[in-house]
């Protein structure tokens, strides 16, 4: 084990670090408590040994210092002179796990860190153990915001999104746009070629639009075959090239269609809508997702495949 021992008799140094050596441990052996605290901040240790009084750090301070810190768990041992044993209490108050009287006895010595080992590998087995608990929480926690078809958000993802960037509208005035897509005759296709290929398909064409967006962007499945792409401060013609580029990404693919005319291939119509803080009348989640399929519904009627954003609707 990796022992720090700090006392300001040179002789108990002396008998520590020898001690330590002859057992098979790596000691470091310090006078001082706070250069003993200075070298546990940087590397931290298995065992820290410490003597009671030193002239700028008692041995509970050094004690109290190193159960507050960041490092991993170090079992801690007070060496008492027999005088200080009623000092004792102090220390296992303070975060002390053992004692060792002076003068040093090594064979108590020996049974401190058979204590110390057992002590300090149970602790680094519940860190272990308390990192995958916390890793696989975080994972729990994704998958639960993840449609499990598509890969990307879902409704309870898009809807946490949508409730913090609208609360940046309210507070700081920053807008953002919502693209809403829909895959051109979609039921036609699972008709035609079965709800295994229509799943594939709903698989690659939001990853084709997810492929197109910013790193700030998110893309979301809105219901069945629609998503939905959230757009953090665009304004509207930007918003309209953003969507245009999704339209062509998934048109792009060349995914036979059987009825999907003109071109017989899959399609997607978008509605766009941009939430302005600027301008009254466009506030609120509710209602820029009903601009959004407003315009959607607009894109469809005329023909598909086709981008109309809100104030076409209007």
């Amino acid at each position: 084990m990796k022992v720090l021992a700090v006392a300001d008799s040179p002789t108990d140094r002396r008998l520590l670090d020898e001690a330590m050596t002859g057992l098979g441990h790596d000691c470091i052996a310090v006078e001082e408590g706070l250069r003993a605290w200075e070298l546990f901040q940087n590397s931290g240790a298995d065992v820290v040994i410490s003597s009671w009084m030193m002239p700028d750090l008692t041995g509970d301070e050094l004690c109290r210092k190193i159960r507050s810190s960041n490092q991993p768990y170090a079992y801690f041992i007070l060496f008492c002179a027999k005088e200080e044993k009623k000092s004792v209490l102090e220390g296992m108050e303070a975060g002390a796990d053992d004692y060792l009287a002076k003068p040093l006895d090594r064979e108590r010595l020996e049974a401190c860190l058979v204590a110390a080992a057992r002590v300090t590998t149970l602790h680094r087995q519940l860190v272990g153990q308390q990192g995958e608990l916390e890793r696989l929480n975080r994972e729990l926690y994704e998958q639960s915001r993840q449609d499990a078809l598509t890969g990307v958000g879902n409704r309870l993802r898009m809807q946490e999104d949508l409730e913090t960037i609208e609360g940046n509208v309210q507070r700081y005035g920053l807008g953002y746009a919502v693209a809403l897509c829909d895959v051109d005759r979609f039921k036609d296709y699972n008709d035609n070629r079965g709800h295994p290929a229509g799943d594939l398909v709903l698989q690659v064409v939001a990853a084709a639009v997810r492929g197109t967006c910013r790193s700030g962007d998110a893309v979301y499945r809105y219901g069945g075959e629609e998503l939905l792409v959230l757009l953090p401060g665009q304004s509207i013609e930007l918003a309209i090239a953003a969507a245009e580029r999704m339209r062509l990404a998934v048109e792009t693919l060349e995914i036979s269609h059987p009825h999907g005319n003109p071109l017989s291939v899959v399609t997607i119509s978008v509605g766009v809508a941009v939430r302005d803080a600027d301008i009254d009348g466009h506030g609120g989640i509710e209602n820029v997702l009903s601009r959004a399929d407003q315009a959607l519904y607009r894109a469809k009627t005329a023909g598909r495949n086709r981008v109309v954003h809100a104030s076409d609707t209007q």
